[in-house]
């Protein structure tokens, strides 16, 4: 383990003893919610993974090192500090040497997780190809990351401010299996089908842990995404959806807004828009994703050993 990943002692324990451990991500503390209601989030995630069996173990960088497994003051430092700069791979090299705190994306929060030894991650939507990538070559790096770290990544698809096709075929080219739980449709965040379908549907936990386990000791590096729809009850319209996107994507357009700040903006936009039940969904497929990771580390670890 380098000198710059800390390992909290319960995840050190966790790992010797082989118990089952999910990875969480802490760009959704400091860029997804205002405190304390970022803070209380965080803590419920958590709890709903212990509650299934497993040990979480939230990534961030605070003081120039890469924290795997936070305690509460490091959650509510994460949660109430502000300016916290967004860590994706690329920024990650400069935060350490300066001795800064980053806000892990789900690509460096793989990376973490790889080198502790952590199988399973739970997020929210992982990042994709924007809109007009063929042209612009805006791709997440998080599509990359998943091409080179092997970490199953639970998650309610991709948002729906991405191309969400070109994102499919991106991960297709780097040879990540995209799985859906329970389902046939690659789901798009808010909603439950994206239009476009899964490469594999699978029902059974115990078969997907087998998957995991098949596909990184036949040496076939990078990760999977585990598609895991937002719960039907939690779901919302379509129509309103992608209207107030729409809205607020061709916003950004005119206000010169690029890049890694275009989805906060539209995220902050719909919760305007919405009344703040754009929230409320997106905890309630974090939480049902943290329980999905929770499950899928058990089974995982159970084959393990």
């Amino acid at each position: 383990m380098h000198k710059r990943i800390h390992l909290s002692e319960e995840v050190r324990e966790a790992l010797a003893e082989s118990r089952p451990l999910v990875a969480l991500e802490s760009t959704i503390i400091s860029h997804g919610m205002p405190f304390p209601e970022n803070l209380e989030s965080a803590l419920t995630s958590e709890r709903i993974i212990r509650e299934n069996g497993a040990v979480p173990a939230t990534v961030a960088v605070i003081g120039g090192k890469v924290r795997v497994g936070l305690s509460h003051d490091e959650l509510t430092y994460m949660g109430e500090q502000s300016g916290i700069r967004k860590a994706s791979r690329c920024d990650l090299p400069v935060i350490l040497a300066t001795g800064r705190d980053g806000a892990t994306t789900v690509a460096t929060t793989m990376l973490a997780a790889e080198r502790a030894g952590i199988a399973v991650f739970a997020t929210g939507g992982i990042g994709g190809a924007h809109r007009q990538a063929q042209h612009t070559f805006d791709v997440s790096a998080d599509l990359l990351e998943l091409g080179r770290s092997s970490v199953a990544v639970v998650c309610a698809g991709a948002k729906s401010i991405l191309d969400i096709g070109l994102t499919l075929e991106v991960l297709e080219t780097h040879g990540v299996p995209v799985i859906g739980y329970r389902t046939d449709a690659f789901p798009a965040f808010y909603l439950r089908d994206s239009g476009y379908p899964v490469d594999d549907r699978v029902d059974d936990m115990t078969v997907l842990a087998e998957a995991l386990r098949l596909k990184w000791e036949l040496a076939l590096t990078g990760g999977l995404v585990i598609a895991n729809p937002i719960p039907a009850e939690h779901e919302m319209e379509p129509e309103l959806i992608n209207g107030c996107i729409a809205e607020a994507v061709a916003e950004a357009d005119r206000r010169g807004i690029r890049g890694k700040d275009v989805t906060p903006f539209v995220l902050a936009r719909l919760h305007e828009v919405t009344e703040g039940a754009s929230v409320a969904a997106n905890k309630a497929l974090v939480y049902n994703n943290a329980r999905v990771a929770a499950e899928l580390a058990v089974a995982y670890a159970q084959l393990s050993s």
